[in-house]
């Protein structure tokens, strides 16, 4: 599959190969974009640990000022549109931004004069204003990036970080005068004092291999727990601890040092962080004085960790496949004002081992009670879910879909193609475009939609057949944009494309999600998906229907996000 003139080492070439089959990518991708996807999947999921489409960072292909990738995070969310920075800081109430350049060479030479190039393409891109062609991808990335900094004054922990990966195949061995070029290069970026921290990393094969193997783990933390008891055996419970954690120990479990908050081991909580509101607000005033501080520790509800796995060493704890399940506003908060905190500051603490499912519910339903949810929330935690996890797994191999209901569920997991695997997320846009006929709102940030959970999304009386189409009409479409079957120009529009498939393959008219009517309804779209001409001949007669409701206008990312356009789409629909 890769050529050896291109790629030298077998071991990366396995790991390439697999990573092709996972993402389901053509036999007939130029190796060198082959490389450059790998490579970007790798380094932005050493910073982020949600799935996510690798075209979403991709940005070679011409006019891209030497970047090969690039990832944008808020507040620790892969970002790649103005309408979602603008719900993180709405949300949270200030900005936490980061960003990440990739460029990777599948050649095994690591060329100073290349370096200094990518470097060039960077600065390029931060430039108020563009003097070298731009793709329209690059175009759409700067958009954020102008946002970011015209919201400066929201910037919680100073100014963004900036870090340059380049990539070869070959050995890095600290060549003294390409570590030095790199050191001016560090400097030269610092310069424009638009960044907080500068780094540059040289990456050989060893390194990005490294990457693909850890990208297979499960999350992980190591932390000292000394000051601990041992609680009464529990059924469905293996092992359980309560005490209180010193906050520097705490921050191993719930951070990275460069990413921020980890993000994804709050899954199991039902609220986002909530910025700071005034129950946020008034915590950091208390841990902003000494008296708060030392009182934090009974004042606090504290926080609980649930392990799948768990390995004790004398007081050291090794977590792996773990949530907290309660505290994320308190985690978030000792995040935010960890410079304010002492090794003094303790934080009442509670690890539970376990893989009993009913177990993990019971305690995340238990431990949210605490914070006002209510049962509609509560219920995202609960049966629904895993049954939906259950159903897209009872269908036949080539049907078949895995969702993930939380973070790297399917990590280690093999023979499974990544394109496959629907997390919560893309299930809720996917099914609120198809089946709520809110195709703008899905293009947007997906939190409008997040907010109907367990009311019209995820409702316990509703069927899950719909659930599952709507996530196998969007791996189908994905699958024909990514092989060349469908022309990539109507992607923009992916979610407007889900409803006119519906409409198109079943009829305008649909049963209630909770009827038994609906599974026959949905029954009929699956077929349709199933059969390869069937489908593929549908989806290019939805695309038909795009031209139709744009009436000669452009199709671009802001076309699809407003309710006019999902209006002209029924129109023509009904037509």
């Amino acid at each position: 599959m890769v050529s050896s003139e291109v790629i030298v080492d077998r071991v990366t070439t396995s790991y390439l190969k697999a990573f092709q089959q996972e993402q389901s990518l053509p036999d007939s991708i130029d190796q060198s974009v082959l490389f450059e996807h790998f490579v970007n999947y790798c380094l932005v999921t050493e910073a982020y640990d949600e799935e996510f489409d690798i075209e979403v960072v991709h940005t070679g292909g011409g006019n891209d000022l030497a970047i090969d990738g690039l990832a944008i995070f808020i507040n620790g969310v892969l970002v790649d549109s103005v309408d979602a920075a603008e719900e993180l800081l709405a949300l949270n109430g200030y900005l936490d931004v980061r960003f990440i350049f990739n460029q990777a060479k599948s050649a095994s030479n690591f060329s100073g004069e290349e370096m200094v190039a990518f470097k060039d393409g960077v600065k390029e891109f931060f430039s108020e204003n563009l003097s070298l062609p731009a793709s329209a991808r690059i175009v759409e990335f700067r958009a954020v990036m102008t946002w970011v900094y015209e919201h400066s004054s929201a910037f919680k922990n100073g100014s963004p970080h900036l870090e340059l990966n380049y990539v070869t195949t070959g050995l890095w061995t600290n060549d003294a005068a390409l570590t030095t070029k790199i050191g001016r290069i560090i400097e030269e970026l610092t310069a424009l004092n638009v960044f907080g921290k500068v780094v540059f990393n040289a990456h050989g094969a060893a390194a990005i291999q490294g990457s693909w193997s850890k990208s297979k783990n499960a999350v992980k933390a190591e932390f000292q727990f000394v000051k601990r008891a041992t609680l009464a055996e529990i059924p469905g419970v293996s092992q359980s601890y309560l005490g209180v954690l010193p906050v520097s120990e705490f921050l191993h479990v719930v951070a990275d040092e460069e990413s921020g908050v980890r993000r994804h081991i709050f899954i199991d909580n039902v609220r986002d962080f909530q910025g700071d509101n005034p129950v946020n607000g008034e915590m950091a005033a208390s841990l902003a004085t000494q008296e708060g501080r030392d009182r934090f520790a009974v004042l606090n509800n504290g926080v609980t960790l649930v392990a799948r796995q768990l390995r004790i060493v004398g007081d050291k704890f090794h977590v792996a496949d773990y949530q907290i399940v309660n505290g994320c506003q308190t985690s978030h908060v000792l995040y935010n004002n960890r410079e304010l905190l002492g090794d003094g500051l303790q934080i009442p603490f509670k690890v539970i081992a376990t893989d009993d499912e009913e177990v993990i519910s019971s305690i995340a339903k238990a431990t949210n009670r605490q914070t006002h949810v209510s049962e509609e929330d509560l219920y995202a935690l609960e049966t629904f879910q895993k049954n939906l996890e259950s159903h897209f797994e009872a269908f036949e191999e080539r049907q078949r879909l895995y969702y993930e209901r939380r973070s790297k569920q399917f990590a280690s997991a093999t023979g499974i193609e990544k394109v496959r695997i629907i997390t919560k997320p893309l299930e809720i846009r996917a099914f609120g475009a198809m089946f709520l006929n809110d195709p703008h709102r899905a293009a947007r940030y997906y939190a409008v939609l997040k907010a109907q959970v367990g009311s019209t999304i995820f409702n316990g009386n509703h069927k899950l057949d719909p659930y599952y189409t709507a996530a196998f009409a969007y791996y189908k479409l994905e699958f024909l944009f990514r092989n060349g079957l469908l022309q990539v120009s109507y992607k923009p529009a992916r979610y407007a494309l889900l409803l006119a498939f519906r409409v198109l393959a079943a009829g305008w008219e649909m049963p209630a999600l909770s009827a038994n009517r609906i599974e026959t309804y949905s029954k009929k779209i699956n077929e349709a998906l199933w059969d390869d001409a069937k489908a593929l001949r549908i989806f290019k007669a939805a695309c038909d229907v795009i031209d139709t409701a744009l009436d000669g206008d452009v199709l671009d990312g802001d076309a699809v996000k407003v309710q006019a356009f999902t209006d002209s789409v029924i129109a023509a629909l009904r037509k």
